[in-house]
């Protein structure tokens, strides 16, 4: 099967990363003396969600998401709302894993497709862990929403994602990802096929249907495989 594709397209985190921002938010509160609960992270992701819908709706900017999820504690601890952002990005750095499966199935990859990542997660980030976890040199291909002004699933990211891949033809490139309403639905709308890596069971939001739906990376990679 795997020769049917030109390119396969990944998102980042919770499809090739794991992402746990309690650990990450936690550490980062440690340098300001904060013991960080398990109700202070559910405060936290009651503004962090909505904002991320609307940067993903074009309502604000990756700046405006950043500054505003934090401008509480900022304000809280007497610090700039950029300080703990940027903390904040620096700890997930550091506890980067990548997703079981995801070295194997980039392994079986390599060299025979092409490969990319289109993420609507931030620059200092991405860059950092992919050094880190040595994923750098499998993708021919970054694409970070926060640098093009375009947030998944914005058709834009996805048709300058293709110019930068030399346009190839849509019906040969693979979107996998996590998320149904950015990944799957951003896919579907840039006229490619998709695969949805539905780790935890969830009912798929109506209006989305993705070519292919795997519980994990090696079921991907089996039927990439096969």
């Amino acid at each position: 099967m795997l020769k049917e594709w030109d390119w396969i397209l990944f998102d980042a985190d919770d499809t090739l990363f794991h992402f746990d921002a309690y650990a990450g938010l936690q550490r980062l509160f440690q340098q300001y003396d904060v013991v960080f609960s398990p109700d202070d992270y559910q405060q936290y992701q009651s503004v962090n969600k909505p904002l991320w819908v609307e940067y993903q709706n074009g309502a604000i900017t990756a700046l405006q998401l950043q500054h505003q999820r934090f401008q509480g504690w900022a304000d809280r601890l007497n610090v700039t709302p950029l300080d703990l952002n940027n903390g904040f990005l620096s700890a997930m750095a550091e506890l980067c894993l990548p997703l079981t499966g995801a070295v194997n199935l980039l392994n079986r990859l390599k060299g025979k497709v092409k490969m990319g990542i289109i993420t609507n997660g931030f620059t200092a980030l991405q860059q950092t862990r992919l050094e880190r976890t040595g994923f750098l040199d499998y993708f021919d291909l970054l694409v970070i929403s926060e640098q093009v002004g375009h947030a998944k699933p914005h058709p834009a990211i996805f048709n300058h994602a293709l110019e930068k891949m030399g346009n190839p033809s849509r019906e040969q490139v693979m979107m996998v990802g996590d998320n149904p309403d950015s990944d799957i639905l951003g896919g579907m709308r840039a006229g490619l096929a998709t695969c949805w890596l539905n780790a935890d069971n969830r009912p798929l939001p109506d209006g989305i249907a993705p070519t292919w739906q795997v519980a994990t990376l090696q079921e991907l990679e089996e039927i990439l495989i096969a």
